[in-house]
């Protein structure tokens, strides 16, 4: 959603495809980090995302016994924010999803999802895409494949995968 809300940005129309009718799941994360947030500021986007509900982490300590450590201390930060968000992440989605629409070269296709790469000889011109309409076919000159670890796109462009052995996925 940022890569597209980006793109939007910069005047390149964007298409972004989300399968299901909502970002409401549980198993998405629910922590934006101070450099996400500074990115946030330098687009101009914080102030009106901290007016969403949210939890913040200044400070981590951890207890041993009687004994009480500090993990993380944000205050040290070289950031704006000096401190971890914590919104569900459906919240932090509906935000970019919102932030993106107000742009006029984005675009969001609620329960689309792309089943098949579109090609022209050896390149990649589009995707296929299941809607609530039928099937339909999308062009573009580029497409991005963010529809997460067992991505279709990934499978359907034959790139390798390289397991690196972690139990989930962080960026």
């Amino acid at each position: 959603m940022m890569c597209g809300y980006l793109l939007a940005r910069a005047g390149i129309d964007v298409i972004v495809l989300e399968k299901h009718r909502d970002f409401l799941r549980d198993f998405r994360g629910d922590t934006i980090h101070a450099s996400t947030l500074q990115l946030m500021e330098e687009l101009g986007l914080l102030a009106r995302f901290l007016k969403r509900p949210h939890d913040e982490v200044h400070q981590v300590t951890a207890e041993i016994g009687d004994d009480v450590f500090t993990v993380a201390d944000m205050s040290r930060l070289p950031t704006t924010c000096k401190f971890i968000a914590f919104m569900p992440q459906w919240e932090f989605l509906n935000f970019l999803a919102d932030e993106a629409k107000a742009l006029p070269h984005f675009r969001l296709m609620m329960e689309a999802e792309a089943t098949e790469l579109l090609a022209k000889g050896d390149r990649i011109v589009g995707v296929m895409a299941r809607t609530p309409s039928g099937t339909q076919e999308i062009y573009a000159k580029l497409v991005i494949g963010a529809d997460g670890r067992h991505s279709t796109i990934r499978d359907r462009a034959k790139l390798p995968v390289r397991n690196l052995g972690a139990p989930f996925d962080v960026l």
